[in-house]
């Protein structure tokens, strides 16, 4: 009898769910519950891009309030390293720039869109021995936190398509030895998949 009520239950859970169905709504879980890195994306409009869109990244010269130490570009990068999994043109630029030499930059390398990225805000908190040996301060102790605020520009006419802010945190399972700018990737890699219509 236990053997046939559990062989129903499997049955019932396969039919509902595939194994990475399960695991990716485990691991959605986690991050809601903090355990995990977790991401989140407020855009303004629900704009989306064709697949063979043509993206020119940038990020500006501003330092994130609360972090002088994070890499200059970033943001720029980690935008490029998600968004060139969905779009086959994309082009990043190699430093920080200003809003209207981000804008030159785009149109003469021909994209069609710019992706103007500033790391608004990072919070960097105490996650290794050596970390605590500088600082020592239990309110430090926790999970990095940061903000980074995107603007998707048309080229050609200069209209503000999109903009969107990301709220990323890191999880109390995957703080050690982490910064803020380390948590950037995967909530890159949402907002482009989002740009495409294929997520939420």
């Amino acid at each position: 009898m236990r053997s046939l009520l559990l062989t129903v239950l499997i049955l019932g859970l396969s039919g509902c769910m595939s194994v990475s169905d399960m695991a990716q709504a485990t691991r959605n879980q986690m991050s809601d519950a903090g355990l995990l890195d977790h991401g989140e994306i407020r855009r303004s409009s629900g704009w989306r891009l064709q697949p063979d869109s043509y993206i020119f990244i940038a990020q500006s010269h501003f330092l994130p309030t609360g972090s002088r130490y994070a890499r200059p570009n970033v943001v720029a990068e980690e935008a490029f390293n998600g968004f060139v999994e969905y779009f086959p043109m994309v082009r990043g630029a190699r430093e920080p720039e200003g809003l209207e030499e981000a804008l030159a930059d785009a149109r003469d390398a021909g994209a069609h869109y710019l992706l103007y990225t500033r790391f608004a805000s990072a919070d960097d908190r105490i996650g290794t021995w050596d970390e605590w040996v500088d600082q020592e301060a239990v309110d430090r102790l926790g999970t990095d936190r940061g903000v980074v605020q995107l603007m998707l520009i048309e080229t050609a006419t200069r209209h503000l398509i999109d903009s969107a802010r990301i709220r990323s945190r890191g999880g109390l399972l995957t703080l050690y030895d982490k910064r803020p700018e380390d948590i950037l990737g995967p909530p890159m890699r949402d907002y482009a998949r989002r740009l495409l219509g294929l997520a939420d």
